[in-house]
């Protein structure tokens, strides 16, 4: 159906911005997911991951962020959410290196949690693919020496609601 069919109240202000970690799941990994609606499937799902799977979690501070654009085409009769992770990581070492290598490769699917208790899966179905980057030291002793990471997902939905429970990260 391509009709609205409810309306929305201005909500309270109780929310803040800002991400507090990320949850990559390799794209090969099982992912099971159920939707809270017959209807829609961009509503809730509820995921789940295969014992055998690792998820590996990146705690965030300040300047990370999740948006979804919306590729609409009238002619075409499309409609498509490209939902764009930007992510900054203080501070250099080899083993990040490397592991921002096997990132870069791959097309993990990644949860996303905010500072409202809210997890987001970005890459659903055809998972993130890191877009653009650098590795940096910086200029000055204030200035970033670490990563910033741009993934980007094309998917059919906006980035689902998590429900649910998933392996414990490892760190």
């Amino acid at each position: 159906m391509c009709t609205i069919d409810t309306g929305r109240t201005l909500p309270c202000r109780d929310s803040v911005g800002g991400l507090k970690n990320v949850y990559f799941i390799n794209y090969s990994a099982s992912v099971t997911i159920s939707t809270a609606s017959a209807t829609d499937d961009s509503v809730a799902a509820d995921a789940a991951w295969s014992d055998e799977d690792t998820t590996y979690k990146y705690e965030l501070k300040g300047t990370s962020s999740l948006t979804t654009n919306i590729q609409a085409s009238r002619e075409n009769g499309t409609v498509a959410f490209e939902q764009v992770l930007e992510l900054t990581l203080p501070k250099l070492s080899a083993d990040d290196n490397y592991q921002i290598k096997l990132l870069a490769w791959g097309r993990p699917r990644i949860v996303v949690e905010d500072y409202n208790g809210n997890f987001f899966l970005v890459g659903r179905e055809h998972g993130a693919d890191v877009t653009g980057g650098t590795i940096v030291t910086g200029a000055a002793m204030g200035d970033l020496s670490g990563y910033t990471l741009s993934f980007t997902a094309m998917e059919t939905t906006p980035p689902n609601s998590v429900t649910g429970t998933f392996p414990t990260p490892t760190p």
